[in-house]
């Protein structure tokens, strides 16, 4: 009982600290030993003659208070005009949102009653795309006007498919858990993207910002729910990189509270499990190698084998310690017992409306987690749909 209760702790513990804490450290090292070896190749600007056409994509459901905001930052973009193209999908769309669009003559609409899901939306609109680039990005983010410019130099390397923008989140000093919480994890997960690019390729796009070679494009199953990661790793899976490009950024406000973005994390977490069936090939190192070895370290892990490492790793450790453990295992469950004190202290300060960021980074660590549980009964049961209740912005 002795051994295999401490075989079941250092399993978990060993998963924990590599999924959130090694795989960073790992590709740290790997850059810095690439680096040595090899060449780091800058990416040169383009002159406005060989700037590629590009499409804006944006799937848009009864944003009438985001969406003229959002034409306008499309209009004000750093690229030709000319080689510039504006396509909105509007599917199922209720209030003011086709009306507000129908206003600028420079933007496609694309509107039929049905909702059908941003999916559906979006293999739509990509039969109306005649450019070799299309860019995606969300009704409701504010995009930088250099981020078309920064993203398509990239494809100068004809291995590269797609462009991962960058996701911020705008944090504000009275934020409260879940602009403290979202925000940093952010800033963490954009620090891998960017090494695993460096690496190799980034392990799939966020949807607030990307872009693909259209060529490239093969529509997404229907019931698809995480349809950015699933279209992007599908793109990859040909042997084409996902490259990440940090200085184009999509900026958006963080949930409202905690209970939006719980709602948007278990929406994640059950298309995430979805997709780890869906994309099971790329699981084979023989076959795909560096891109085997991150998809499965930086999602794969995340979804599956991390969260349900963290009870195990508790639990293993109460017994152990009830067994007469040494000093460590003491100190240890000590430690997580304090860890888990703290992500207590946040939900109650948030219920509370007091706003401490120091406790907030436990709470949304705990939240993140708790949302994969979730996320797995509700995909089991089949109720994740690929149309879902938006979460609320601050």
């Amino acid at each position: 009982m002795d051994l295999l209760l401490k075989i079941i702790f250092g399993f978990s513990l060993g998963i924990v600290l590599y999924t959130y804490l090694g795989y960073g450290m790992i590709l740290f090292f790997l850059i810095k030993l690439k680096n040595i070896f090899s060449k780091k190749k800058n990416t040169p600007s383009q002159s406005e003659e060989e700037l590629p056409d590009v499409t804006i994509v944006v799937a848009a459901f009864n944003e009438a208070d985001f969406i003229e905001e959002k034409i306008k930052n499309c209009l004000e973009f750093d690229y030709p005009q000319q080689k510039l193209h504006l396509l909105f999908v509007t599917d199922g769309s209720d209030d003011d949102t086709p009306e507000i669009i129908k206003r600028y003559p420079k933007v496609v609409l694309l509107h039929q009653p049905e909702r059908r899901g941003k999916i559906a939306a979006t293999n739509r609109a990509l039969g109306f795309v005649k450019t070799p680039i299309v860019v995606f990005t969300d009704a409701n983010t504010f995009v930088n006007r250099e981020a078309i410019k920064k993203m398509v130099r990239h494809y100068r390397d004809e291995k590269t498919g797609v462009v991962a923008g960058e996701k911020r989140i705008a944090m504000k000093e009275k934020d409260d858990a879940t602009g403290a919480g979202e925000g940093i994890y952010w800033k963490y997960e954009s620090t891998l993207k960017k090494w695993d690019a460096e690496l190799y390729s980034a392990v799939g796009a966020a949807g607030e910002l990307f872009s693909i070679r259209t060529v490239l494009f093969e529509p997404v199953p229907a019931d698809t729910i995480v349809e950015d990661f699933v279209m992007t790793l599908t793109i990859a899976r040909k042997g084409y990189r996902i490259a990440y490009e940090p200085e184009s950024y999509a900026l958006e406000g963080p949930s409202a509270s905690v209970s939006e973005e719980l709602k948007r994390k278990i929406r994640i977490a059950a298309g995430g499990m979805q997709a780890v069936v869906r994309l099971s090939a790329l699981l084979n190192p023989f076959r795909y190698g560096l891109l085997s070895f991150q998809y499965l370290s930086h999602r794969v892990l995340r979804w599956t084998l991390a969260p349900l490492a963290l009870p195990l790793l508790f639990f293993s450790n109460l017994f152990l310690v009830y067994l007469n453990g040494n000093t460590f295992l003491h100190f240890f469950f000590l430690a997580q017992c304090g860890f888990y004190l703290l992500a207590m202290i946040g939900f109650l300060l948030e219920q509370q409306k007091i706003k401490l960021k120091a406790f907030f980074v436990p709470y949304y660590f705990f939240i993140m987690n708790y949302a994969v549980y979730a996320g797995f009964f509700r995909a089991i049961k089949g109720k994740q749909t690929v149309i879902w209740e938006k979460a609320k912005r601050g």
